[in-house]
């Protein structure tokens, strides 16, 4: 039992990772790079983000007549520890009953269809919005009548309003998540962690083409801040000018089913034969040939820079492969760990074993790959 609330103690620590402000500009910006008009005329649903911490809310919001926007909607998904406390940007919402004694913390939402220079100082920022929302003009705040779960009625009624969804959802319901977005066929644009795309269910609509990694992954996010109540932990882990706690992670990436021309871009190889001589990795370089699993008909490339160019057979590379998997130069034919590998590839004497092994060494989750036919 202790270990089971150790466990879930964790989970609920890793659910209140923040996303960085520049972390979203940067990325965004690789879609936008991509197609100007992705995010024109649509309701963009960020639901996982306390509209009062969120940096989701904040850039969409300080930039919705850029990206020409129809609509944001933003609710969060537990009850803000600041939701109410920090009331002098946004005012106090006539539709928020004040209670005595401690003040009623509420699961917020917030529907932003206009915005603009409010108070004729000739910049548009927050305290715009904070004017409007006052004078609940155009745009609105209100409580939640639940707890802001992104699986509630009034969630999902949100949630079948818009176009595309942007946010940092809980890790631990991440499988539960995207499965809604594709319940009720959403584009999105969603963090996750590294080992999501090994999930059965997410990764069968990798190999499928339906989602794929995002522009940036692993130290391409700068960092997460997190509560202070979290031990800051590792060399990177800091406290910014703004008095934020950040936990720098590089097991983080972006997943989404929004295009971007990273995506497209085709990977610079060498032949087997010039990796051989000339690779930059010991375990490669001056072998003469690359390994062959034990229980697969593939071979072991252990560095995505070194997948041969004119190996014509299946290959297994490391899941980082992902963050530089172009469709048109690859076909990802199956994972080792989650099964979803075909059968076919499985050599007999080894067939109830999903990962791959070499010389009886054991190498973890790969993913399969071949070229395609050109």
């Amino acid at each position: 039992m202790a270990n089971n609330n150790l466990t879930n103690a964790k989970r609920a620590k890793n659910d209140e990772f923040y996303t960085q402000y520049i972390d979203i500009q940067k990325e965004i910006e690789a879609y936008l790079e991509y197609n100007a008009d992705v995010f024109r005329g649509k309701v963009v649903y960020c639901n996982c983000d306390d509209p009062f911490e969120s940096n989701f809310f904040r850039y969409f919001v300080l930039n919705f007549n850029k990206l020409g926007l129809k609509q944001l909607i933003t609710t969060s998904y537990k009850p803000s520890p600041v939701a109410n406390t920090q009331l002098g940007l946004f005012g106090d919402d006539k539709t928020l009953i004040k209670s005595k004694g401690r003040p009623k913390i509420n699961a917020n939402k917030f529907i932003i269809n206009e915005v603009g220079d409010i108070d004729g100082d000739g910049e548009f920022n927050l305290k715009d919005v904070a004017k409007q929302l006052k004078a609940n003009k155009h745009n609105e705040w209100t409580p939640l009548e639940g707890d802001g779960d992104f699986r509630s009625d009034e969630c999902v009624d949100l949630l079948k309003q818009s176009d595309v969804v942007v946010t940092n959802p809980p890790f631990s319901l991440f499988r539960e998540y995207v499965k809604q977005l594709f319940d009720y066929n959403k584009k999105f644009l969603i963090i996750g962690n590294i080992n999501c795309i090994t999930y059965k269910e997410v990764f069968q609509k990798i190999k499928n083409n339906e989602i794929w990694l995002g522009n940036g992954m692993g130290r391409w996010i700068s960092g997460f801040i997190v509560p202070k109540s979290y031990d800051l932990y590792g060399t990177e882990a800091r406290i910014d000018e703004n008095g934020d706690r950040i936990v720098a992670t590089n097991s983080c990436l972006w997943l989404t089913n929004l295009d971007h021309g990273r995506r497209h871009q085709p990977l610079p190889l060498m032949t087997m034969g010039e990796n051989l001589k000339y690779s930059k990795h010991k375990e490669i370089k001056g072998k003469e040939s690359y390994d062959h699993y034990d229980n697969y008909d593939a071979i072991e490339v252990p560095f995505t820079d070194s997948i041969p160019s004119d190996y014509k057979g299946v290959m297994g590379v490391p899941i980082t492969f992902l963050d530089k998997y172009n469709p048109d130069q690859f076909e990802v034919l199956g994972a080792s760990d989650n099964g979803a590998v075909d059968e076919k590839y499985k050599l007999p004497h080894f067939k109830k074993h999903n990962e791959p092994y070499v010389n009886g060494k054991k190498q973890y989750k790969r993913i399969f790959i071949k070229h395609k036919k050109k």
